[in-house]
This record gives structure tokens, C-alpha cells and sequence, in this order.
């Protein structure tokens, strides 16, 4: 059987954006670090990443939208945190931003991960933004990463 994968490698030349929603910074910023660290790590040249910052989770998807229609990156990593309320309103934004983010994605065909916490609580955010539960952040960037290698070995 023939097994294709991508690889978790870049080769420093693939221009790949973060886009993160700014509410609840103090989660949102570690996930950006943890994001570039990823990209670092994984041999991405610092002048080939961007940040995309957008008010909210909810704005993500036209962000989204207009960095594909840009043709600057060759993937793209979006990053929030969506923190459960007294009101309805967390599913709202959580179901919007993932089904908008997800569309898009599949409308456009590049290499997209989902870096959105939706999180009961602040103390769960914290944990998936480099506490217990590690950093979202870097999974979710080393998953764009994987995926943009596979997108390549599928599209030779």
C-alpha cells in the first residue's frame, strides 16, 4: 500500500499566515507564540509569516476570505479563543466561526487549520494555551504545516 503524508518540514520559503482574533487576548496571545514557535521550529523563515489580526472569532471567516483571495500565502492558521458565557451567544459565534472558517476552506482548496478554542472556561483556555493541555497554537500551526506538504504531494 502506498501511504501519502506530509511531512512537518518547510523549507523557508512557504508564506504562511496567522489569523487571530484579538478578544480575550490573554489567550489569544499565547496562541500566536505558540503558533510561531511552531512555524520556527518546523524551518519557516520568520519574513514569510504573517499576522492577520481580526476584533473577534467571528470575524476570522471574511479575514479568511480576503488573505486566500490575496494570493499571498500558501496557508493559512487561524487562531481564537471562544469562552462559554451566561447567554446563548458562545454557540452562536463557535457554530458561525467553524462552519464559516470550514466553507472557506473547502471554496478555496489551500491548507487551513482550525486553531479556535471554545472552551467552557477561562481556566480550560488557559490550559490549551500552553498550560496542561499544551498549545493549541502550535498544533493547529503544525497541521497547516502537514497539510500544506500534502496538498503539494497530492497536487504533483
Amino acid at each position: 500500500m502506498n501511504t501519502i503524508e506530509g511531512k512537518l518540514t518547510l523549507t523557508g520559503k512557504e508564506k504562511i499566515a496567522i489569523i487571530n482574533a484579538r478578544f480575550n487576548h490573554i489567550i489569544t496571545d499565547r496562541l500566536v507564540e505558540g503558533a510561531k514557535d511552531a512555524f520556527m521550529r518546523h524551518g519557516g523563515d520568520e519574513k514569510n509569516l504573517s499576522l492577520i489580526l481580526v476584533p473577534g472569532a467571528y470575524e476570522i471567516p471574511f479575514a479568511l476570505d480576503l488573505a486566500i483571495k490575496s494570493s499571498k500565502f500558501d496557508a493559512i492558521c487561524c487562531v481564537g479563543a471562544i469562552i462559554r458565557g451566561s447567554t446563548p451567544h458562545f454557540d452562536y459565534v463557535a457554530a458561525e466561526t467553524a462552519k464559516g472558517i470550514a466553507q472557506t476552506t473547502l471554496k478555496y482548496g489551500i491548507p487551513v487549520s482550525f486553531g479556535v478554542l471554545t472552551t467552557e472556561n477561562i481556566e480550560q483556555a488557559i490550559e490549551r494555551a500552553g498550560s496542561k493541555a499544551g498549545n493549541k497554537g502550535f498544533e493547529a500551526m503544525s497541521s497547516v504545516i502537514e497539510m500544506l506538504n500534502l496538498y503539494k504531494n497530492l497536487k504533483a
